[in-house]
């Protein structure tokens, strides 16, 4: 089985700014991505996607190998990432002169990843009959409950169920995506529904490990959060 990861960090991010290669810990952002994508040991190769001169210095040094910087026209804030890890993958492919039957992507801005999430979701993803994983955790907010819409100067609940709800307890459980963790084969990656599909699976992190940074103060999360665990993640360190 050829397996593939990805990682994607485009330049002049949005939210916070130069984030893929702001410091953590003295590091780089990207290298954690990188790190914990090397000490899975499940992937053929690893290559970054980028418009940007620096990160891709940054993403060799660290072992991955290049394959140019990506075109203009999938460097914008508003191009879908699915486009982006195509272009990766065929970029990858036609330099090996391979295909690539499992493809991963690891997003930079959700580090508190361990090695062993990376593991267990594709031991999940591999018993299961799914051709595409998302990793998710449990939603501290629920539509069915306190989540809410304003509709025509009208508050009212998201999502309405045919019994009343009085307790987050009983409402349906929801899960956020927590963006860490993207598995798919070959053929999902290139269909009319890459994610959401009939046969998508899920694997489930814990908070602590689900922050996807996009702003200073989750940044700051992160960092508590490392510094908190720093046995945990000695081997990223």
């Amino acid at each position: 089985m050829n397996i593939l990861c990805t990682i994607c960090a485009r330049n002049n991010s949005q939210g916070l700014r130069n984030k893929n290669i702001k410091r953590l810990l003295g590091k780089p952002l990207i290298y954690y991505s990188i790190k914990q994508a090397f000490n899975s040991k499940i992937f053929n190769e690893i290559v970054v996607s980028t418009d940007s001169d620096k990160i891709e210095r940054i993403a060799i040094q660290n072992g991955t190998k290049t394959i140019g910087k990506r075109p203009q026209h999938l460097s914008f804030g508003n191009v879908s990432k699915i486009d982006v890890i195509r272009h990766a993958v065929k970029k990858i492919e036609y330099i090996n002169k391979e295909k690539f039957d499992i493809i991963f992507d690891l997003d930079i801005t959700s580090p508190l990843r361990l090695k062993s999430d990376i593991v267990n979701s594709f031991k999940k993803f591999k018993k299961s009959s799914a051709n595409n994983l998302i990793t998710v955790c449990k939603s501290k907010k629920n539509p069915y409950f306190n989540m809410i819409e304003i509709k025509k100067n009208r508050v009212k609940i998201s999502k309405n169920f045919s019994n009343k709800i009085n307790s987050r307890q009983k409402a349906p459980r929801v899960y956020d995506m927590n963006a860490s963790i993207y598995i798919w084969t070959r053929k999902c990656l290139f269909s009319k529904s890459p994610i959401f599909n009939n046969k998508t699976d899920y694997f489930e992190m814990p908070f602590e490990r689900s922050i996807d940074i996009d702003s200073e103060t989750d940044f700051k999360i992160v960092e508590f959060f490392f510094k908190k665990n720093i046995a945990i993640y000695r081997d990223v360190m």
